[in-house]
């Protein structure tokens, strides 16, 4: 009397009874699908390192408004004592022709006011001088005075990082172009579409909300 499979060899398992009891290989696992509304993202390809994010701050580009007001503050703020001492120096400088044929006269003012006036014209200087460096320095961190109360920032197109004060002072040498053909460069954040004027395109920098 046989038992089993008579098909079956005597002495040999069936394949079912080779692969009895071992471990099962696991399922790979299922990819979720992604919340409804948001874009399934996709691994980078071997080797191939992953793309930037967009510097988009909250969302949006600097409006143009926002960025004449940092404009104006920083005006203010790197010229405005300048320009009184100009004034004081000019109104002082006037003043000394009021003795014109009086030698005693335009002697004795010229050796009260003449001191102040060169005084007055250093100040200037050097106020405009070290505010523009305070500026530049600032503003390659990110802000300068004005962009921070306006609360716009200045950064890197590709990564969205500050500049750094070499790239700020070279971008402010492309502001030339800016002021080029009626500086409408100036203007062209007002209808561009990344906000951006000339020496934004040509450096790679946009301005962005950080509110």
């Amino acid at each position: 009397m046989s038992f089993g499979n008579p098909n079956t060899p005597h002495g040999q398992q069936s394949p079912q009874a080779q692969y009895y009891g071992a471990p099962q290989q696991p399922a790979p696992p299922q990819q979720q699908p992604a919340p409804y509304g948001y874009p399934q993202q996709t691994a980078p390809g071997y080797g191939q390192p992953p793309q930037p994010a967009m510097p988009i701050g909250p969302g949006v580009y600097a409006s143009w408004g926002s960025r004449f007001g940092a404009f104006l503050i920083d005006f203010l703020v790197a010229g405005l004592v300048p320009l009184i001492a100009v004034i004081t120096a000019v109104i002082l400088e006037s003043s000394l022709r009021g003795c014109l044929g009086d030698s005693a006269c335009q002697a004795a003012r010229e050796k009260e006011r003449v001191p102040i006036i060169i005084a007055l014209l250093v100040i200037a200087v050097v106020w405009a001088i070290a505010a523009n460096i305070v500026i530049l320095v600032k503003e390659g961190k990110g802000a300068s005075p004005g962009k921070k109360a306006m609360k716009i920032r200045l950064v890197r197109e590709v990564n969205g990082q500050p500049l750094g004060f070499g790239m700020a002072l070279l971008r402010r040498i492309c502001h030339g172009l800016d002021s080029a053909a009626c500086s409408i460069g100036y203007l062209w954040p007002a209808w561009d579409a990344k906000g951006q004027t000339f020496a934004d395109k040509v450096m790679r920098t946009v301005v962005i909300s950080t509110e």
